[in-house]
């Protein structure tokens, strides 16, 4: 998801844009009705916008593709909106709910339009579905069929001020709690804040989850049951309790947001942060910290670096009710070629969604640490209670660093089940 994915930025709204190669009106469904067996026709395509602004709007990168595959089937129009990643749930579901159905989606993925019978599954929309990511195939799956494509990804790291480091006499980033602990601890002394820990309402899941991983918990078993209030989250929160009460933190961190610490370590106020390569770019912006200032690592874990972490995908979904099943199977199979993967991925500081595009990429300095931990990349759950759950613990995981933890991840269990 965009929010999960880059964060809740502020971006421009883009409006409903025409960027194809020829003529074409959407029929009352949304496109054109005829070309059903491949001729002409008009696809609808519904965007999310990655951009920061009207210079980097993703309306510019779609009206690429959609040029360049004009020019290659003269017979195939494209329409695009692009849409403010704050409206664009809103407005898809609007469009669902009208009747006027896009032929493509790319941002959410809404798993009840699979459920509906809305959408073509990716068999029919990709000639090679298996390009795609297989670390994201079930969350893109309705009863064990994959309808969300993924089409940009990204996942997690710890970044360090290396700067910082050095003042501080640390030679290594760490590996562990223990190390985290004891590197915060040195950073501290010299006034600045040794490791952010954002349990605000912006994302508070993601960090919540990343610690959980590190002591081998999470929010459900591999079967699906809920663990929230397992013993060994319980004594994840516990250490992040003491870390708090230490001075190690930022004060009240259930009241930080990720975008906010973000910007205090790109302006090199904060040692350690767990971060996606949406970070980057917000360094940049900063200028306090050059490439060589920062690095990123596999996150620290109770007893040593996870092999695993949060990984996170915004997907492609095509839709069925106006038709159009091979031109959208010809329209993704040009968008989803490796140097358009690439392009995007470069544009917007995010990272591809299929194997070859991954491996094209594998060797970049700054995106390999990500890359290496996409493969076993955990998912939020794909449980439809989720969202209930996600949306009280973002308000109340905060409280557990002062209050009691295991009362905090009870409630949550709680809601959790009651909603199974």
């Amino acid at each position: 998801m965009r929010r999960s994915l880059i964060g809740a930025a502020a971006v421009a709204a883009v409006g409903s844009l025409v960027l194809s190669g020829c003529g074409g009106s959407s029929g009352g469904g949304g496109g054109s009705s005829k070309g059903a067996s491949g001729g002409a026709a008009t696809l609808k395509l519904v965007v999310a916008d990655y951009g920061t602004g009207p210079q980097n709007t993703s309306s510019k990168y779609w009206k690429g593709i959609i040029s360049a595959f004009h020019t290659k089937n003269p017979s195939i129009s494209v329409n695009v909106t692009a849409i403010n990643w704050n409206d664009f749930d809103n407005q898809v579901q609007t469009l669902i709910q009208n009747h006027q159905y896009p032929d493509i989606t790319e941002g959410d993925y809404f798993q009840n339009y699979a459920q509906e019978g809305l959408l073509y599954s990716a068999q029919d929309a990709l000639s090679k579905p298996g390009n795609l990511l297989q670390a994201f195939k079930a969350q893109g799956s309705y009863k064990g069929t994959q309808y969300g494509m993924p089409f940009t990804t990204s996942s997690r790291t710890l970044f360090y001020n290396k700067k910082l480091f050095q003042q501080a006499g640390i030679s290594s980033p760490p590996q562990t709690w223990a190390d985290i602990k004891a590197d915060a601890a040195k950073i501290t002394k010299l006034g600045k804040v040794g490791y952010g820990l954002p349990l605000g309402p912006e994302e508070a899941q993601a960090e919540t989850l990343l610690w959980f991983l590190g002591n081998n918990g999470g929010y459900q078993t591999s079967s699906g049951k809920w663990e929230i209030n397992s013993p060994q989250n319980v004594q994840t929160m516990q250490f992040l309790q003491s870390l708090v009460k230490a001075g190690l933190t930022e004060p009240h961190p259930g009241t930080k947001n990720r975008t906010d610490l973000w910007q205090d370590f790109a302006a090199g106020k904060i040692g350690m942060i767990n971060g996606s390569p949406a970070l980057i770019p917000i360094m940049q912006k900063a200028g306090v910290l050059k490439t060589s200032d920062w690095a990123s690592v596999s996150i620290p874990g109770k007893s040593g670096p996870l092999s695993t972490t949060l990984g996170v995908c915004d997907n492609v979904a095509a839709f069925k009710p106006n038709g159009h099943q091979a031109q959208i199977k010809k329209f993704l199979d040009f968008a989803y070629q490796d140097k358009y993967q690439l392009q995007f991925d470069k544009e917007y500081d995010l990272l591809p969604a299929t194997t070859s595009a991954a491996k094209a990429l594998s060797s970049d300095p700054i995106f390999a640490p990500f890359l290496k931990a996409l493969p076993n990349a955990r998912q939020y759950p794909s449980d439809t209670v989720w969202a209930n759950v996600k949306s009280q613990l973002q308000h109340t995981v905060g409280t557990a660093i002062t209050g009691n933890p295991k009362s905090v991840l009870d409630t949550l269990q709680q809601t959790a089940e009651k909603g199974a």
